[in-house]
């Protein structure tokens, strides 16, 4: 399925994007709970069970508009419109939009990877793989995958950590999916970031006291309360986001090619965190929190100045919005 325009009630690609990290995160929490009583072999055999149901909901997505008028189909085109808006609305004007974008499209030379380092896309790059790299740099994979280092380092016992994370994961995730579409990407955003940013200074300052001596029998505590705060933070807003921010920003004839960059700066540097995380965490738990803390501040900064909403915004408004920007 390509990339969509926004819509003011249904986005498509959005939700089907936010509805797969709910399910992934569904399972993530169900396998934590499950782990500590089924064998490992029958949890993977329970993991088959999303992934099925996934492929048989992909059946049911409409195709997408532009595609359609890529190819030159135009009353398949309208009448996918129409099933997304709905029966009483009027797609005309945005089906003839998209048909005059789509022309332009088809006419032109076709995009290479180096075209996306010109001036024109330098906001859409700059955004997109500044809020991948914020995702990792955040030190969400390395809280993630080590959770249970973490807990047990701030004395908090690692099953009962992993049993909150697995009770609250299902509610934040649905939560998430819900507050997208009614707050908004750059609020939720901002609030997501503003999260992670406290608990990270909360997680460092209890093992700054746990290594003086002091507050001992706070620093359990505070350790649980960091850790469910960081990740339900990053599970509402940053954990989803970012990947459907970058869906919205570029224009259909590069889009290939950034997502490709996109998706290789998310993954070498979630690599990158997750090998050195624990090697930080042993080396200084508190100065490793503080870096993660300095990071997040410095993403509220670079959301509240770069990041334009895209809610209920059409590509080419965004774009033009993008444009505005060098200007």
């Amino acid at each position: 399925m390509s990339f969509m325009s926004n819509d003011q009630k249904l986005l498509v690609f959005s939700f089907s994007l936010n509805m797969y990290k709910t399910i992934s995160k569904i399972q993530f929490s169900c396998f934590n709970f499950l782990g500590n009583f089924v064998h490992w072999r029958n949890l993977a055999l329970i993991g088959l069970i999303p992934c099925v149901l996934q492929v048989v909901t992909l059946f049911f997505i409409p195709e997408s508009p532009r595609l359609l008028g890529k190819w030159g189909l135009e009353k398949e085109c309208t009448a996918s419109l129409q099933l997304l808006r709905g029966e009483d609305a009027d797609v005309s004007e945005e089906a003839n939009t998209i048909k005059e974008t789509m022309i332009l499209f088809n006419e032109g030379p076709k995009s290479r990877v180096m075209d996306l380092f010109q001036r024109r896309y330098a906001p859409s790059l700059v955004i997109g793989v500044g809020l991948m790299l914020l995702q990792q740099l955040s030190g969400s994979s390395g809280i993630m995958f080590y959770v249970g280092s973490v807990f047990n380092k701030g004395g908090f016992p690692s099953d009962i950590g992993s049993m909150i994370l697995a009770a609250i994961m299902i509610p934040k995730a649905l939560l998430g999916l819900i507050l997208v579409e009614k707050m908004g990407r750059r609020p939720l955003l901002l609030a997501s970031t503003s999260g992670m940013c406290l608990c990270s200074l909360l997680l460092a300052f209890s093992f700054s006291f746990r290594s003086y001596g002091m507050l001992d029998e706070l620093t359990p505590i505070f350790t649980c309360i960091g850790v469910v705060g960081f990740i339900s933070a990053f599970a509402v807003g940053m954990g989803g986001l970012p990947w459907i921010i970058m869906s919205e920003i570029f224009p259909m004839n590069v889009k290939v090619s950034a997502g490709t960059i996109v998706t290789l700066a998310n993954w070498s540097f979630s690599w990158i965190i997750a090998f050195a995380f624990n090697f930080m965490i042993e080396w200084n738990a508190s100065g490793t929190f503080l870096i993660f803390f300095s990071i997040c501040a410095a993403g509220i900064v670079f959301i509240y100045a770069m990041l334009p909403e895209t809610k209920g915004r059409t590509l080419e408004d965004i774009q033009a919005s993008l444009t505005d920007f060098l200007q």
